[in-house]
């Protein structure tokens, strides 16, 4: 077996030899990695890494920003806690500290996912922005995979080349943000800001402030506004679910997926609405429309998520946050609804939410959309793709999702990973790396 591993290691390495000869700007070989490589050091990649190691696999992780779970240490607001109880949001392996509330805070979350990471002796590679991937059918096929390592000064970025059998996109949903073009957003003089970029109220007291998009987030930034004594309004331009986040004694989350291993979707669904209407009212009265199929269904069928009220529907009844129809058109200090409506505000917030950056990247694959950057399949088929590529945190199922598509992954790599152990390892030309 080791015969075999240095004949294939050395039947590159003079291949590249061979070409340096011939062509003196060829790019030197890629730094080799035996095991999988992941993209994104957030909750999924973590988790995949951890199931791998767990079977001795050993991965690399690159990661564009600085940090782990950038997404969570820089782009959320301070009151941010997980929506669904710790049992739901725990990573394979390793479940939440007992002494953590039910619905921990963003830095305990972030708290647990450092030392989740301690724990599996995982140590991604900063700083390094993966500029494309695409699989190289020579040798058997491999990934290639080159990045960008972002410096301070950005004309000092260097490139780097990384290859490897099996690819692992844990890049998420979550990727880019998606800010909406509005006629007169140019004009509008006041701040305009997406959520990724909201810490706290505390800077927008005594402003009238727009909050546009009517999710999770939408709801709880003008909550958080209000707290802080802003004026906030929220744009609905569409029907929407919202739901008590505990229902009996216990989440609304837990004991729909209780009830669901007892009864079909649409008789859960009819259970919840009649819930909801008992504990929070009409909500239509107050500018909420529900949608016409059920919270459940409508999540299985485009990935929308209901919204889990955390207190923002009292604000709304009480008339703190009021709610506004879709924008028309801005203008330097003030909005025109599609109702005819014209208001003036002092900032806008974009609660309009994230998306996937896959087809920017990846090059050659059929796995995901170019539309939406998601995987073409649906989950929970949606985590293999062809030639070694494999896909983490897709599933519109938040963490709970991933740590089923890491679990998945983790076995799938093994049964490979034994039955190619002869060939799957290449020898690591340029550097330590892939032994980190």
């Amino acid at each position: 077996m080791e015969y075999l591993k240095e004949l294939e290691g050395k039947s590159i390495h003079d291949y590249y030899e061979h070409k340096i000869k011939k062509d003196k700007m060829v790019a030197p070989p890629p730094i080799w990695v035996p095991g999988p490589i992941i993209v994104g050091a957030g909750p999924s990649g973590l988790a995949a890494s951890a199931c791998l190691k767990q079977k001795g696999i050993p991965t690399l992780i690159l990661e564009r920003e600085a940090c782990l779970a950038s997404m969570w240490q820089l782009k959320t607001y301070d009151r941010l806690r997980l929506h669904l109880p710790k049992q739901f949001c725990q990573l394979p392996l390793m479940p939440f500290p007992n002494n953590f509330p039910s619905y921990p805070t963003k830095q305990q979350f972030l708290a647990y996912l450092k030392a989740y990471a301690e724990n599996f002796s995982i140590r991604p590679l900063f700083r390094r922005t993966v500029v494309s991937a695409n699989f190289d059918a020579s040798f058997g096929g491999f990934w290639r995979v080159k990045t960008k390592l972002n410096k301070n000064n950005k004309e000092e970025d260097e490139e780097e080349e990384y290859g490897c059998r099996w690819l692992i996109v844990a890049t998420g949903e979550n990727a880019e943000e998606v800010v909406p073009q509005i006629e007169g957003m140019g004009e509008f003089e006041g701040p305009i800001l997406h959520t990724s970029l909201y810490k706290s109220g505390s800077l927008f007291s005594g402003k009238n402030v727009l909050v546009v998009g009517c999710g999770n987030s939408g709801m709880e930034v003008c909550l958080d506004l209000s707290n802080h004594n802003a004026k906030p309004s929220l744009v609905v331009r569409n029907t929407v679910h919202i739901l008590p986040q505990q229902m009996l004694g216990k989440s609304t989350f837990g004991l729909s997926m209780w009830l669901l291993k007892w009864f079909p979707i649409h008789i859960v669904d009819q259970f919840l609405l009649l819930m909801s209407h008992l504990m929070l009212g009409d909500t239509s009265q107050f500018g909420l429309n529900r949608p016409k199929l059920g919270p459940l269904e409508l999540k299985n069928l485009n990935g929308k998520t209901p919204v889990l009220d955390v207190g923002t529907l009292a604000h709304i009844k009480s008339g703190k946050i009021k709610v506004c129809r879709g924008i028309k058109r801005l203008a330097q200090h003030s909005v025109e609804f599609v109702d005819g409506k014209v208001e003036n505000f002092d900032a806008i917030i974009f609660a309009t939410g994230y998306k996937s950056n896959v087809p920017s990247w990846l090059k050659g694959s059929e796995m995901f959309s170019e539309k939406d950057g998601l995987p073409r399949k649906a989950f929970p088929n949606g985590w293999k793709g062809e030639n070694g590529l494999y896909a983490v945190g897709f599933t519109k199922r938040g963490l709970l999702g991933a740590s089923i598509d890491a679990k998945r992954i983790a076995e799938d790599i093994e049964h490979s990973w034994k039955a190619c152990d002869a060939t799957h390892h290449l020898l690591d030309f340029t550097s330590p790396l892939a032994s980190s």
